[in-house]
């Protein structure tokens, strides 16, 4: 069965593409140099560089991957939110930004060049550019796949509709586009999807009719936690303050330089570090559309108010991840069911937007100019950044082919986080806070640790492992695909930490003179006494943490 868009929701859609293209255009007189076009001028402020820097990462694994999460995990989805952001969203501001915004860097790898080495910055480079491409493509398929079996769209056309719309924006404006544009996504996301939890919120009689009758284990966050057995997840606190809050949550939100991109745009130091904490607030808030939209989805389910289509990557099973769609069509009428496919479509498009954006930065830095012509100018690296652009949408677009052709595709997502960030997150963590962390020893810990993580990740899907070596690896013999992600991060982090640590011991590191700026102890530390007491990055930190807390506690 297929939603029906009126001439009114065409309308919308059709207006929302040329509003971005618009921007595009009307950004491209204000992108001349290299800082123009992939550190937006760094002119923003926290407010603006805070909403895009949590519209990067609002994609379609966000928005309908959660929701259709919530189906199967109930509350636990809300760690990721929360635990799964939150402290490592504060961390960054108060304590990372200081070495990543002073050091006048392009990109993460550019940090690690300069912490470390060029082979360092390289294999980072590399590995970040192949997972980009990955998720840009994945996210695209995923796209084409939504809206053709939701609204009968043609596959091709869905696709290469959308990747020509983020090309030209981005090519126009580069990370300014993708910035101003996502903000304009956000604001989209909220008006067109936020509706949903609340009609679904009234229909089934408020909050605790919401909450009332759900399985034990999806009701709650923490006390279904001390055991694996006792929730959906298959994962006891232990797993989740390590693996998830700690481990996966710090190497993407304190490494992943789709995300930490939009915080080297702003206009200072002080903007820089309120970024993360700005985008936190809003982080918590999300739950409120996506947990709750899945919970109202999973009731109405139950009682038969609510057809979910078979999911075409696994017949015979229902597709959680199309509760939210089938969501807009229940409740919206003509008109707002155009802005709830434009909201998701915006979703959509600011994930594909913040790879391609992030692509382009490293391929250009960290890549072409480090590697191939060491010696371009300025003006030929912006040259340079625009034809990325355009190869990365098209490899984008390759890459969303070949996803098509694998009916397990949803069961590499979040793993890739694991291969790539949780040992990055060691690498760095030591690098930042312990000088005596040498060259050598981030780039084979960094190897160590991704090796050791995509073993793993290989000898669940191959069936290497018995259920003994299954429970030494996970503490429990039958994990779900999310607990052997968690897992697999946290391996991927200790075996790179402890590899890094021990061969660091025995080689030579830097000198502080070289380390300077990079390192604590040898980076002057942000001062914020002239500042007044509410513009302080570390009283809006609090107050998050505060909300945090306040949070966990009432949905324990």
């Amino acid at each position: 069965m297929h939603i029906t868009l009126t001439g009114i929701d065409w309308t919308i859609i059709v207006i929302y593409f040329a509003a971005i293209i618009g921007i595009g255009l009307y950004l491209r007189r204000f992108t001349r140099t290299g800082d123009d076009f992939f550190l937006a001028g760094r002119r923003n402020s926290s407010w603006v560089a805070g909403l895009a820097f949590l519209s990067a990462n609002l994609g379609a694994l966000e928005i309908l991957g959660w929701t259709g999460g919530t189906m199967k995990y109930g509350m636990f989805v809300a760690h990721f939110y929360w635990i799964g952001a939150i402290p490592a969203m504060l961390f960054l501001g108060l304590y990372m930004m200081p070495f990543y915004y002073s050091s006048r860097i392009h990109s993460v790898p550019g940090y690690l060049k300069l912490r470390f080495d060029e082979k360092t910055r390289v294999l980072n480079a590399i590995s970040f550019a192949v997972m980009t491409l990955l998720m840009s493509g994945i996210n695209l398929y995923l796209m084409a796949l939504v809206f053709n079996v939701l609204l009968g769209w043609d596959w091709h056309v869905s696709m290469w509709v959308s990747a020509a719309a983020i090309g030209v924006y981005i090519t126009l404006g580069g990370l300014m586009s993708a910035i101003f544009t996502e903000i304009v996504q956000f604001f989209l996301i909220w008006a067109g999807l936020f509706l949903v939890s609340v009609l679904g919120v009234i229909e089934l009689g408020g909050i605790d009719g919401v909450m009332a009758g759900l399985p034990q284990g999806m009701a709650h966050i923490w006390s279904t936690a001390g055991s694996a057995a006792d929730n959906q997840m298959g994962i006891n606190w232990f797993g989740l303050a390590m693996g998830l809050g700690f481990i996966m949550s710090f190497g993407y939100w304190t490494t992943d330089f789709l995300v930490v991109q939009r915080a080297f745009s702003s206009k200072n130091l002080r903007s820089a570090r309120l970024t993360p904490i700005t985008a936190a607030f809003f982080k918590m808030a999300l739950p409120f559309i996506v947990v709750v939209a899945g919970l109202v989805a999973f009731k109405l389910h139950a009682q038969g108010l609510l057809v979910i289509p078979e999911d075409p990557m696994n017949p015979g099973r229902t597709w959680n991840d199309a509760a939210l769609p089938m969501l807009i069509a229940r409740y919206y009428p003509p008109g707002l069911v155009g802005l709830g496919i434009t909201a998701l479509l915006a979703g959509f498009m600011a994930g594909q937007a913040g790879n391609v954006s992030a692509f382009n930065t490293v391929w250009t830095y960290d890549l072409y100019k480090a590697v191939i012509n060491r010696n371009a100018s300025d003006r030929h690296l912006v040259w340079m950044g625009r034809a990325a652009t355009i190869v990365g949408i098209l490899l984008s677009v390759a890459t969303a082919y070949v996803a098509m052709q694998f009916n397990t595709i949803m069961d590499y997502i979040q793993a890739i986080f694991s291969w790539v960030n949780a040992p990055l997150f060691a690498t760095m963590l030591l690098g930042m806070f312990w000088k005596r962390t040498t060259s050598a020893g981030a780039f084979w810990g960094m190897i160590a640790g991704m090796l050791v993580s995509f073993s793993i990740f290989m000898g669940f899907k191959l069936g290497w492992f018995s259920a003994g070596i299954a429970t030494v690896l996970t503490f429990t013999p039958a994990p779900s695909d999310m607990a052997r992600n968690v897992w697999q991060a946290i391996w991927a982090w200790v075996v790179c930490f402890g590899v890094t640590a021990t061969i660091s011991m025995f080689t030579a590191p830097k000198t502080d003179a070289e380390l300077e700026g990079l390192v604590k102890g040898l980076t002057p530390e942000p001062d914020d006494a002239d500042e007044a007491w509410f513009r302080r990055p570390a009283v809006w930190a609090v107050a998050a943490l505060v909300c945090l807390v306040a949070l966990n506690v009432y949905f324990w």
